[in-house]
């Protein structure tokens, strides 16, 4: 032993040196910072999860007006024959009156004074009231000459008021609303007439004008969203899986093959709207498609969808272990008899997992729907499939954008409840996705 050796110290295993502390501080910071970032991904996004339910959680309720209303003969079957045709003739011009008495003979039978004209009271109705009931007495001539109890939808600013976005203040200066009309609303709730109650007309109803918020609804936009992702997993799961399937198990590596794979990778990250452009062009202008017709956005969000599946399908099919082919192969199977018996099942629940993923990022796009047509504004329901993939609809996304361009603030807490219905779909839809891996996810 010389002398530089026996004067070197010992390094003790328990005493940190200045490297190990360094490492350690390190350490610490990166830790600190991805808490700080999970904390502030948390925080914007609880923020947001606030705003949209705070704002959208009104449009689930509704104020609505009940009141008794004699359905006249002498104006709505004069010949009495009740013949649905002939009283068809009876525009909602001549039910609005009828209702609009009836609701000012029942507040005075109550023996309210209210200091207002019949016009001003009948405009606490919506204008969807008269709608409403023509197409009760039609369905049903036989009421025509009785007594009905009529549950009739409060106008938008009534309705606003029981939710805190109109108040007495701000009634001076609209010229819809009065502030006699809402101390006569807060007297009719006081008396039991006027309610807020859970709407389902939210969510099966058909969208409506721009001067009837409260009669708003998302069921032609529910019903288009479900034709178009009945159209996109029909085309995109056995195509895309076809393809997947052929590239990675049976294509000859080559140029060609690479240079289709750098393609698809691409248009992965294409922007959507340009989607849109090429369903325009090719789909309307050449095809002969309809506007706003589910089959077009289907299409269109299949060109879309396909190399996101694709991408997911081939990383699932890359992730089965080479013995599993090797050992079919080697018991004397075929090459489509190991990948169709054996890689396949084991893949099923990654390629589940992306088909339903690409599913949900079709079903929030927006931006190629606007270029096809399908932000018309659309008051009848598609017809039953498959002729009704060829009706006008709409869409979630693109009745939530269509809500929020329109003057009416009833219209925002509208759109806010649309993004609630959307969102509880996207979230059913990846929980799905998380189900079916852990159910059938094979380890090895």
């Amino acid at each position: 032993m010389t002398d530089a050796t026996a004067a070197r110290p010992t390094p003790s295993l328990l005493a940190q040196d200045n490297r190990t502390r360094h490492r350690n501080r390190a350490e610490v910071r990166f830790r600190a910072f991805g808490m700080a970032a999970m904390g502030t991904g948390v925080l914007a996004l609880a923020v947001l999860l606030a705003s949209v339910v705070s704002n959208g959680l009104g449009a689930f309720r509704q104020t609505f007006i009940t009141f008794p209303v004699v359905l006249s003969q002498e104006r709505l079957d004069p010949d009495g024959h009740r013949d649905p045709a002939a009283m068809a003739r009876v525009t909602t011009f001549g039910y609005a009156p009828l209702i609009g008495r009836a609701f000012a003979d029942h507040v005075a039978a109550l023996g309210i004074e209210t200091g207002l004209g019949p016009r001003a009271m009948a405009a606490m109705l919506s204008e969807e009231a008269p709608g409403q009931l023509r197409t009760a007495v039609l369905a049903n001539p036989q009421l025509v000459g009785e007594t009905i109890t009529l549950d009739v939808l409060a106008s938008g600013r009534i309705d606003g008021y029981f939710k805190g976005r109109v108040t007495l203040e701000s009634a001076e200066r609209d010229r819809n609303v009065s502030p006699e009309q809402l101390r006569l609303a807060e007297t009719l709730a006081q008396a039991g007439v006027l309610t807020t109650r859970f709407n389902q007309n939210f969510i099966t109803a058909p969208d409506a004008s721009g001067q009837r918020p409260e009669a708003a609804g998302l069921g032609v936009a529910i019903l288009g969203s479900f034709y178009m992702m009945l159209v996109v997993l029909v085309l995109t799961l056995p195509i895309g899986v076809a393809a997947s399937i052929y590239l990675e198990e049976f294509a000859p590596k080559n140029r060609f093959t690479d240079l289709i794979e750098v393609n698809i990778s691409n248009l992965a990250a294409v922007p959507s709207i340009v989607f849109g452009i090429l369903g325009l062009a090719i789909f309307i202008n050449f095809a002969g498609l309809p506007q706003s017709a589910p089959i077009v956005g289907g299409l269109v969000l299949t060109l879309m969808t396909l190399p996101t599946i694709i991408i997911a399908t081939r990383a699932s099919l890359r992730a089965v272990p080479p013995s599993i082919r090797s050992a079919a192969l080697g018991l004397g199977a075929s090459r489509m008899q190991s990948v169709f018996h054996h890689v396949l099942p084991l893949a099923a629940p990654g390629i589940l997992t992306g088909t339903i993923i690409g599913l949900a990022q079709a079903l929030g796009e927006t931006a190629p729907l606007l270029l096809v047509g399908m932000v018309a504004f659309v008051r009848e329901y598609p017809a039953p499939l498959p002729a009704g993939l060829f009706d006008p609809a709409s869409a979630l996304p693109v009745q939530v954008y269509n809500w929020t361009q329109r003057s009416d603030p009833a219209f925002v807490e509208r759109a806010s409840g649309a993004i609630i219905v959307l969102l509880v779909v996207l979230i059913f839809m990846n929980a799905l996705a998380v189900l079916l891996r852990r159910r059938f996810e094979r380890r090895w």
